[in-house]
């Protein structure tokens, strides 16, 4: 597995892949690997000759009062992750590389992040849809994999590629969780012993709420009052949000009739923990 640092040479790698008519795959992530960016190298891997990873702790989807400088790094675990799973190439960017001092340019969604994350972080969803974009145009792949864990920014992307016509075929894949039903993050490593256990409200709440909808029940309200009470009785847990809307557009739905998002913010001591499902 090569591990690359430069936009040229990455543009030279993929330029050969092209030139023997394989196909490209990308992985955006942030490192601090887990098997739930394994599950999408895996997939990459599959469905793709070859498989580019970009590991880059992006600094403009950090608000100043947010975890940039804290976000957990470890490229030795990450490449030895990414060789287990087939990835071929790794591509880890100084933000020297991906931006320019006074880069003046910038990519802004607008109705899709006004919403759920986008109300509580403002700048984040611009710099992720820049960031991104610059991939794409870097990397060119035929797909790229992105998990449902991160169902609004999986909106945002697809929208994304939608009005700016990029040539990529987006792949939502499965939440992965850990075997108590905690959805994997790389935050869940600031959790301590007692706060790994209160993370678990999420997950139990999205288990109810899912069970809710299966029996039938289309309120949104009645399913999303049970599963706040349910985040409530965790002292250690303050709610963000709990919403319900449309998974296309965003928007709050107060009905079940389409695909419909159940999607969740929680803090948990000062860790920010988010979780969903799709009815």
């Amino acid at each position: 597995m090569k591990i690359l640092t430069t936009v040229k040479e990455v543009r030279e790698y993929v330029k050969e892949a092209r030139m023997q008519g394989k196909t490209v795959g990308l992985v955006p992530t942030m490192g601090y690997l887990h098997e739930g960016h394994g599950s999408l190298v895996k997939k990459s891997v599959e469905e793709c000759d070859v498989t580019v990873v970009s590991i880059f702790v992006n600094p403009t989807q950090f608000a100043p009062n947010e975890d940039f400088d804290a976000y957990p790094r470890d490229l030795e675990h990450d490449v030895k992750l990414l060789t287990e799973c087939g990835a071929d190439v790794v591509f880890h960017p100084e933000a020297s590389e991906m931006y320019f001092p006074d880069a003046t340019t910038t990519i802004v969604p607008d109705v899709l992040s006004k919403n759920l994350c986008g109300k509580s972080r403002p700048i984040h969803f611009g710099g992720v849809c820049t960031v991104v974009g610059k991939l794409f145009n870097i990397v060119t792949p035929d797909k790229a994999f992105f998990g449902q864990k991160d169902a609004q920014q999986l909106a945002i992307i697809k929208r994304m590629v939608r009005d700016l016509n990029f040539g990529v075929e987006i792949v939502g894949c499965p939440i992965i969780r850990e075997e108590d039903g905690l959805a994997k993050s790389s935050r869940n490593t600031y959790l301590n012993p007692d706060e790994r256990q209160a993370a678990l409200c999420l997950s139990q709440s999205v288990k109810l709420g899912k069970e809710m909808a299966q029996a039938g029940e289309k309120n949104t309200k009645v399913i999303l009052d049970a599963m706040i009470a349910h985040i409530e009785k965790e002292p250690l847990a303050k709610i963000d949000y709990v919403q319900s809307v449309d998974a296309i557009t965003m928007q709050d739905v107060e009905e079940i009739t389409g695909e419909t998002l159940f999607a969740m913010a929680v803090y948990i001591g000062k860790t920010r923990l988010i979780d969903n499902f799709i009815v």
